[in-house]
């Protein structure tokens, strides 16, 4: 149901340019790009549900699409495993030949998205990583495969270099040492990997945020809040500061947490942290010293820290 357009033109600036977007259903101005209606559609269904019979016999649409799919949920299954205990031999034997034909007749990029997808579940599942992040690593491996540029590399580099790109895109605090482990490949090809699709599929990721390791190691080490609160504030010092400028994100995040447990007297050792973090212990040292130098009230606050104990 469209409504009635009620402008004639711009009221910003005049002009009777106006442009109807009929996918998107709204109106703009071409001169000023301003929206002037955005709710020329009525999407709602022209039904109403008593119950859930009358709803399943009305209603007409499927599955939402998905990039987690090979086919995007739109492709026809010729039956499952789980059917096969209803079927005579004969029907099975059917049954294994039409599903042999049906993968005979896929695409080159069906066969290896259906590949790609499923190792794309798995690391998402051991990694413990929501949907949306899922569909968005299927989505972009996808666009890759469909530009070509899987061809002459290794799918699963390419898999994981573009899971390491998500993760970068939502800042989620996964290393690249964890990617590398759970994929089976090497780092420093999941680098050069992440660097070939970010380069290719223009991709734009900002530099790490140590802050969203702390709470994340802060965890892991069983600190309190307040030392990771501490911990929090110290890092965002940091950055105000820019002494974290072309530092390891994980090394800042290391450092001031050691910190922090020395504040509040919550005894962890370098060694502890360094493991936790992925890193080695000298740059737990560095990065403790490179703050205590920099921000003069620490000293301060661990000296209190002593006496209080």
């Amino acid at each position: 149901m469209i409504k009635d357009l009620q402008y004639k033109k711009c009221p910003e600036c005049t002009a009777e340019a106006l442009h109807w977007n009929e996918e998107k259903g709204e109106v703009a101005c071409k001169s000023c790009g301003l929206v002037l209606d955005d709710k020329l559609f009525d999407f709602g269904q022209e039904w109403r549900e008593f119950d859930s019979e009358s709803s399943e016999n009305r209603r007409r649409t499927g599955a939402p699409l998905t990039y987690k799919q090979e086919d995007r949920g739109l492709g026809t299954t010729i039956g499952t495993k789980s059917d096969l205990h209803k079927l005579s031999k004969k029907d099975k034997d059917k049954f294994y030949r039409l599903r042999l034909w049906q993968r005979r007749v896929s695409t080159a990029i069906e066969s290896n998205l259906r590949l790609a997808l499923s190792e794309i579940k798995r690391i998402v599942s051991v990694l413990g990583l929501p949907n949306y992040v899922e569909e968005e690593i299927s989505r972009i491996y996808t666009e890759a495969v469909q530009r070509g540029l899987v061809r002459g590399h290794s799918t699963e580099a390419v898999v994981a270099g573009v899971v390491y790109a998500v993760l970068r895109m939502y800042d989620i605090p996964r290393t690249l040492n964890e990617v590398s482990d759970v994929t089976g490949i090497d780092k420093k090809k999941v680098a050069k990997n992440f660097k070939y699709v970010s380069r290719n599929l223009n991709i734009r990721t900002l530099p790490i945020d140590p802050m969203n390791y702390v709470a994340r190691f802060a965890s892991e080490l069983k600190l309190d809040p307040q030392t990771q609160t501490k911990a929090l504030d110290i890092v965002q010092v940091a950055t105000k500061e820019e002494i974290t400028s072309g530092r390891s994100p994980k090394g800042i995040a290391a450092g001031a947490l050691y910190i922090a447990s020395k504040i509040h007297n919550e005894r962890k050792t370098q060694a502890e942290i360094a493991k936790v973090a992925d890193v080695t212990e000298v740059t737990v040292r560095n990065s403790y010293k490179e703050l205590i130098e920099n921000l003069n009230f620490l000293n301060d606050e661990m000296e209190k820290g002593k006496a209080s104990a």
